[in-house]
């Protein structure tokens, strides 16, 4: 599969979420990396629009699970059910899988269920399986969580456990559109009104063979030394609550990898890592009071660029 393929996918998105090609290539990278999406906004501002314009566009099954306070696990992953036997098949229970088994899941304001559910995905999202009953079912090869979140100022709302904030990648903010996009959009009847006309460009085969191809661009060890430098400044701020774990410093080279891809380079550049470095630093630190690029401006300040 050639990477010169991934402008294209950004192009036929645009077509729908318009005025958002940086947050729709922010999601392509977490796609292409191999991670899990959040965003994190007020409500109708494309949220849900841009996760189901992308598994189309990506050729992906897709499912939207709505969170809410009174699910439970079983809303999400599945549970086994009892069938009496007859002529065929004798009785027991059997596993009906929930929402969970597709290749694209839209989470949608997952922090207004409880954490009880919300830990329902940590097993998936990690592992790409869940386990029901003792027994273990996979999940397809190619699985992707994009998940909703309400400002947590907001009624009936519940904060995202630390586990499960790190099980995402990156964390996203759609924002208000410009003056222009706006009066296009209300011109146009809006994006999700040309959903059902958008073509896919790529398979989930097309898709894997892209994120072998990520895989395989090249980091050179200044780099590998460069995100080593801030994960060791994350851990010695005494700004941040916690530091960055191995675990994202492994995240940040993939996503910087699959920056690169995009921009159809074979190396990974320091230029690479800072562009990606703000969306997976803020939720994993706990800078209170700052966003996701101040904390990101302090470990580049402290860091020299090689």
């Amino acid at each position: 599969m050639d990477a010169t393929i991934c402008p294209s996918i950004i192009d036929r998105t645009s077509t729908v979420v318009v005025g958002q090609r940086p947050a729709i290539r922010k999601a392509l990278t977490c796609i292409l990396a191999g991670g899990h999406l959040l965003i994190e906004d007020l409500p109708g501002l494309g949220k849900t629009t841009l996760a189901h314009t992308l598994a189309q566009v990506l050729g992906l099954s897709f499912k939207r699970l709505q969170f809410t306070a009174d699910m439970l696990p079983a809303d999400v992953v599945g549970s086994s059910i009892f069938q009496p036997g007859g002529t065929s098949a004798p009785s027991g229970f059997r596993f009906m899988p929930g929402p969970v088994f597709t290749q694209m899941l839209l989470a949608d304001e997952i922090n207004r269920a409880p954490p009880k559910v919300q830990s329902a995905l940590l097993e998936a999202m990690e592992e790409r399986q869940v386990s029901v009953d003792g027994k273990r079912y996979p999940l397809p090869p190619v699985f992707f969580v994009i998940a909703t979140q309400n400002p947590l100022d907001q009624a009936g709302t519940y904060p995202l456990p630390e586990s499960q904030l790190d099980r995402f990648a990156m964390v996203i903010r759609l924002g208000y559109p410009d003056a222009d996009t706006e009066r296009e959009m209300l011109l146009s009847g809006g994006g999700r009104a040309h959903l059902a006309e958008v073509e896919p460009i790529v398979d989930a085969e097309g898709l894997q063979r892209l994120q072998a191809e990520a895989a395989r661009v090249h980091v050179a060890t200044r780099i590998a030394g460069y995100v080593q430098s801030l994960l060791a400044a994350s851990r010695e701020a005494p700004e941040f609550r916690v530091g960055l774990s191995p675990r994202a410093g492994l995240m940040l080279l993939n996503l910087a990898r699959a920056w690169a891809l995009i921009d159809q380079r074979d190396h990974v550049l320091p230029d690479d890592v800072q562009a990606v470095l703000p969306d997976l630093v803020n939720h994993r630190v706990g800078m209170d009071g700052h966003d996701g690029r101040d904390a990101a401006d302090l470990l580049l300040e402290r860091v020299p660029t090689p």
